[in-house]
């Protein structure tokens, strides 16, 4: 009994530990913690909402910036909905100034194509389309630019994005360990990427959420929460 009361504790002071490194990012009430334009970016009835209308748009892509730290190995996990458009959570990223961000990206759209993609905004583009598994090393005969191997697959990407809903809410969940960058959406891994690409990797920057240029759109998102990993 002593010796299983001892495993008790463990257990709990493991899980205790593990709720407390989880912080949740989004109050429900405000945008405290968070910097995007006003004109774009808003609470309505307790969601983050980010949305351009045809009398509203915004001439480039424009990003919420949470303010409260940078991200370096961590997992993020929250639900999000989209009506039209594309989106992404970006990841250690770069504040480039007046709401712009580029980095790593993971994608999502009211389409067929992106959802679950990585892709680097302002940067080397796509590195793994849905269902890859890829790894980014240097250009022969370039460091400076990346080359995108396909090592493998994590699932076919019709059927991923058959099980993501449309005009509803999805589980998003990113996790970044290294130079190791997963995406899953609602349960399914979407990419495995290795980032190698010396000249082009990032270790840890900002996160923050895209309204991206284009037709009237309408994102929503809720349970934001970060977990560092060490």
């Amino acid at each position: 009994m002593h010796m299983k009361s001892l495993a008790l504790c463990s257990l709990l002071a493991l899980a205790s530990s593990g709720s407390a490194a989880e912080m949740n990012l989004f109050n429900g009430k405000d945008l405290t913690g968070w910097d995007g334009n006003p004109k774009f970016w808003s609470v309505r009835d307790g969601l983050l909402t980010g949305q351009t209308t045809a009398d509203n748009p915004t001439k480039g892509n424009t990003f919420l910036i949470w303010t409260n730290g940078t991200v370096a190995d961590f997992e993020l996990e929250l639900d999000y909905k989209i009506i039209a458009g594309n989106s992404g959570i970006q990841y250690r990223s770069k504040d480039m100034g007046n709401w712009v961000v580029g980095g790593y990206q993971g994608d999502f759209e009211a389409g067929d194509t992106y959802s679950g993609i990585l892709y680097e905004e302002r940067g080397r583009g796509i590195l793994a389309q849905r269902g890859q598994k890829t790894r980014i090393i240097a250009q022969p005969g370039d460091a400076s630019k990346a080359k995108v191997e396909v090592t493998g697959s994590v699932g076919d990407s019709k059927e991923i994005q058959a099980k993501i809903k449309k005009e509803d809410w999805n589980h998003y969940r990113i996790v970044a360990k290294g130079n190791h960058l997963q995406h899953f959406i609602n349960g399914m891994q979407t990419v495995d990427v290795t980032d190698e690409h010396a000249a082009g990797a990032a270790s840890s920057g900002i996160l923050a959420l895209q309204l991206h240029a284009g037709p009237p759109m309408l994102l929503q998102f809720r349970n934001i929460k970060l977990t560092p990993l060490k």
